[in-house]
């Protein structure tokens, strides 16, 4: 078997912890060990996409059993999340991704001060407004396309820095996560089919799309668990600090 396997089948369990336990962080993970690995943009997006079908699948089970899933939050976001995770796909195929990256970056770095003032003000989680949801999901999907990650920081860290419940907005994000990477992984294969995107080197990467799918599968039960058991102050820190962190590693790359 080849070694790339087992070494993204780590990789897959690690980002699928973190992002099962914390709503965040997986496509982040997979797409940057991927890019220092050479891979291109648009061929890392579609790899880690196509992994979290079967990730997402996992890890929104997990988080349905352990009753962190709110459904009509839930309906909201993925249909917002689809529309935008097919367009970031087309915009990722046609225009460079690097341009929208600094937009992104601010985003999360805002809305991890929100998260952290929250967890020291201790604020009490309050009910999210419905009317909201679904641009949310639009912006989380596009912004996860165009970047190979970006669903969960955006959506996980703008449901909590506007005062929704930590662990139904970190099980929420995740069980709508899967009908996004699955409408994004099919706008790319439409792409490629349709000849609007040439790509090559793509298959190069079955083994290790084999391993993200691998790891992530067997991480998610646990990540799902973790989320029910930690204590809500120590979760909401441990995101906020996550999202603050992942912002100013991105800002370092970009500047």
């Amino acid at each position: 078997m080849d070694p790339d396997f087992w070494l993204f089948a780590a990789v897959g369990f690690a980002a699928q912890l973190v992002d099962g336990a914390l709503g965040m962080a997986y496509g982040v993970i997979s797409t940057t060990v991927l890019l220092s690995f050479g891979v291109t943009p648009a061929n890392a997006s579609a790899s880690v996409h196509a992994a979290k079908v079967f990730t997402g699948a996992a890890s929104g089970l997990s988080h349905v059993l352990y009753r962190n899933v709110d459904w009509k939050l839930l309906g909201l976001l993925a249909g917002g999340g689809v529309v935008g995770g097919v367009l970031g796909a087309y915009v990722l195929t046609s225009v460079p991704g690097e341009a929208v990256k600094p937009f992104v970056v601010a985003w999360l770095g805002l809305m991890g001060l929100v998260i952290l003032y929250r967890a020291w003000r201790q604020r009490r989680p309050r009910v999210f407004s419905w009317k909201s949801p679904l641009p949310l999901g639009l912006v989380g999907g596009f912004f996860d396309a165009v970047g190979g990650g970006g669903w969960g920081p955006v959506v996980t860290s703008s449901l909590m820095g506007a005062g929704a419940d930590t662990r139904k907005a970190i099980g929420t994000t995740n069980a709508a996560e899967v009908f996004v990477a699955a409408a994004t992984s099919a706008a790319f294969l439409g792409s490629l089919l349709t000849g609007h995107w040439e790509t090559d080197g793509l298959r190069d990467l079955l083994w290790s799309l084999g391993g993200l799918i691998a790891g992530g599968v067997v991480a998610a039960p646990l990540a799902g668990w973790m989320t029910k058991v930690l204590p809500l102050r120590l979760l909401t820190w441990m995101v906020g600090v996550l999202v603050v962190a992942l912002a100013g590693w991105q800002a370092m790359t970009l500047f």
